[in-house]
């Protein structure tokens, strides 16, 4: 039997109110064979977000035991709410060959990489300062203290882009999306990830 090659795990991560969210769910949307990562929050949903599918929303006492039995990929609190990523459904879910996408703050990447399942990153920037605020004025999912508070963090977080494999500027939505397709797309074809592709080819030549 053929060994099972393992997926690959994708993070998304940029200063709130770039659009990241929007972008990883239109990859998943376009990309067959690409999962969305559904983390754990304790923050209150949305009135457009569903358990489960956007995030699994835990209050909590739940969550901090799951930090201390060590059950996540990566945690962060993040203006005052906790989100995380569950360790032993990621590895279960790259096991079976298919590919995983996190949407994950600047905090949360930090964790990934230097965790314990490989990943390929991708940092997603504003086109400037002026759109980010004008995002986060529209969303108008925070007051405007909170809006403050994400937009000075916003600088601190941009800088850290050369810690990702690569960078995005989300200037226009699908030529974003295009951008990222392509480099999932050409990670999935890297020489190490298709080599019992290769072993199978050449199998067919004679000796």
């Amino acid at each position: 039997m053929r060994q099972q090659s393992p997926g690959i795990l994708f993070v998304i991560s940029a200063p709130s109110g770039t659009g990241k969210s929007t972008v990883a769910r239109e990859l998943v949307r376009r990309i067959p064979g690409l999962e969305f990562s559904v983390s754990f929050t304790t923050r209150p949903a949305r009135d457009e977000e569903k358990d489960g599918r956007d995030y699994w929303f835990v209050d909590r006492e739940r969550f901090e035991e799951m930090a201390g039995e060590e059950a996540f990929l990566e945690w962060a609190r993040v203006f005052g709410n906790l989100y995380g990523t569950g360790l032993e459904e990621t590895r279960r879910v790259l096991a079976t060959g298919r590919d995983l996408l996190l949407d994950i703050d600047i905090q949360g990447a930090r964790q990934v990489r230097g965790g314990p399942v490989p990943a390929v990153s991708v940092m997603i920037l504003p086109p400037d300062y002026e759109t980010l605020a004008s995002r986060l004025a529209g969303r108008g999912s925070e007051d405007t203290e909170g809006r403050d508070r994400r937009l000075a963090e916003a600088r601190e977080e941009a800088q850290e882009y050369e810690a990702f494999d690569y960078l995005v500027v989300n200037d226009d939505l699908q030529k974003t999306v295009d951008s990222v397709a392509a480099i999932v797309r050409a990670e999935r074809r890297r020489t190490e990830r298709c080599a019992a592709e290769a072993s199978r080819v050449l199998a067919t030549f004679p000796t």
